[in-house]
């Protein structure tokens, strides 16, 4: 018996495919982006994106939705839980971040940088991160003026990054779900902005919990040392929570489904 036919009839697919961290990465990129503009992710969208077959997103989604990294609502789409985009954001940045080292410092022709920044983004770890955000002075837009999402951390300057880089899952408090929850640690904005948040109770360390959102829009209910708050959602955006586990827990091979190349 040949081999193919052996793994055929050991129930072992002729030619079996993993999902690796990287196409996890490659979905909650794309999904983010998305989400970024407003409105959900449709499977459709990804399909072409990502240019898998739609079974392919069919599954993955709903492994992710498993994983509690996205939320699915038939016909209307995805969009990224907490933890999720707190992922999403971290591949976000490393791409946009590399796609202004690329321009900027190599000199590399703008149309190019984008599909260049794709296949390095994933190779870069925390500490690479953060010294390349540090070297490039810190920017806060891509090349194409998109944002370059926040590192997380409640620092000065770049420098004052290292001893708190602990690879930790932080974003928005304006991106939780209901049932999330959060440990503040930081605010990001103006002095105003801060002391308003502040004098809510949002201070660094109080634990939230989201009790509901609206995915893109109006205001979010929190519960805060057994108290209910609601807090506008650009406010929210401004208040930076961490979340239980690390990137970690996530940078693992999952056996479902094929991997984006």
């Amino acid at each position: 018996m040949r081999l193919g036919e052996t793994l055929i009839f050991l129930g072992i697919p002729k030619n079996p495919i993993y999902l690796s961290g990287e196409s996890v990465e490659e979905y909650l990129e794309a999904i983010y982006k998305i989400n970024e503009e407003g409105r959900p992710a449709k499977n459709s969208e990804l399909t072409k994106n990502l240019k898998v077959s739609p079974p392919s997103v069919t599954q993955m989604v709903q492994k992710l939705s498993d994983e509690g990294l996205v939320v699915y609502e038939p016909y209307k789409g995805i969009y990224l839980t907490g933890k999720g985009a707190s992922l999403a954001q971290k591949v976000v940045r490393r791409h946009r971040l590399l796609e202004v080292f690329l321009h900027d410092v190599l000199k590399l022709p703008r149309e190019k940088v984008h599909d260049q920044a794709c296949r390095l983004e994933h190779a870069l770890n925390e500490e690479t991160t953060q010294a390349l955000c540090s070297f490039l002075g810190n920017p806060d837009k891509c090349v194409d003026g998109k944002e370059i999402p926040h590192c997380g951390l409640e620092v000065e300057s770049c420098e004052d990054c290292e001893p708190q880089r602990v690879g930790g899952l932080r974003t928005e408090l304006s991106r939780l779900r209901p049932g999330e929850q959060g440990r503040v640690v930081g605010v990001k904005g103006g002095r105003r902005s801060s002391k308003r948040i502040q004098d809510m109770g949002l201070t660094p360390g109080t634990v939230v919990k989201v009790v509901n959102a609206a995915p893109f829009n109006g205001p979010v209910e929190l519960e805060i040392r057994g108290t209910k708050l609601a807090l506008g959602r650009g406010l929210a955006s401004h208040v930076i929570v961490e979340l239980e586990g690390s990137e970690e827990d996530y940078n693992r091979p999952f056996t479902r489904g094929p991997v984006h190349r």
